[in-house]
């Protein structure tokens, strides 16, 4: 009878541990996921920032100066949005950055007026594209694991670990702490590359960062 306990006892542990091992493999992904989106959406938005700094040399001079004085504030404010970490900072830069794309918008519109039909849709265009990629990356940003996701994987990491120390040998107590430790370090990991603004595992604007360097040299 106890040894078919134990056989019963071994199955319940096997497939515990590999349900959670699928569900970290699932979280890891999900988390990966974002970050890669998060990174595409940054080179997008530095692709849409520098084409239409490109387009509005067909505006007149005074108006192309107008656009590229703000998509030069826009791209910096941009990158203090990557960085910042100070949620009071963050709400000075989305103030500010809904403030530019007001202005980018209004300087864009009011001076097609003196230009050929044809260019309308081509300025225009492209400065919604810069808006709408702003609008891609704060939905990236906002896209993170769910709760429950991250409650049932803590609920069956604690149920592996009891039922692991509960079958353990009196001589193996020393190997216990190894799983709670891989385990902490394999949360800590997923939850790192799911917090955009304050894990280790970060997305950097170099791209954003680049195109700054070029227009201000300009």
């Amino acid at each position: 009878m106890e040894e078919e306990v134990r056989d019963f006892f071994a199955i319940i542990l096997g497939a515990a541990l590999t349900l959670l091992g699928l569900i970290i493999a699932f979280t890891f992904s999900m988390a990966v996921s974002r970050y890669d989106q998060r990174k595409n959406y940054e080179e997008q938005e530095a692709n849409a920032i520098g084409t239409e700094y490109v387009r509005a040399n067909q505006l007149p001079p005074a108006s192309a100066a107008k656009v590229h004085a703000l998509l030069k504030s826009y791209v910096d404010q941009r990158i203090l949005f990557y960085k910042t970490r100070s949620e009071r900072e963050l709400l000075q830069i989305n103030a500010r950055t809904a403030q530019l794309q007001s202005e980018m918008w209004s300087a864009a519109s009011t001076s097609i007026e003196a230009l050929p039909a044809p260019m309308s849709p081509f300025i225009l265009g492209g400065m919604n594209d810069v808006l709408n990629s702003q609008g891609y990356t704060q939905a990236a940003w906002w896209n993170r694991i769910p709760i429950a996701a991250w409650l049932l994987l803590i609920m069956i990491s604690v149920f592996c670990n009891l039922l692991i120390g509960y079958d353990a040998p009196g001589k193996s107590a020393y190997l216990l702490p190894i799983l709670p430790i891989a385990l902490s370090i394999a949360l800590f990991l997923i939850a790192d590359i799911d917090s955009p603004r304050r894990g280790i595992i970060r997305v950097q604007p170099q791209n954003l960062e680049s195109l700054a360097e070029s227009l201000h040299s300009q």
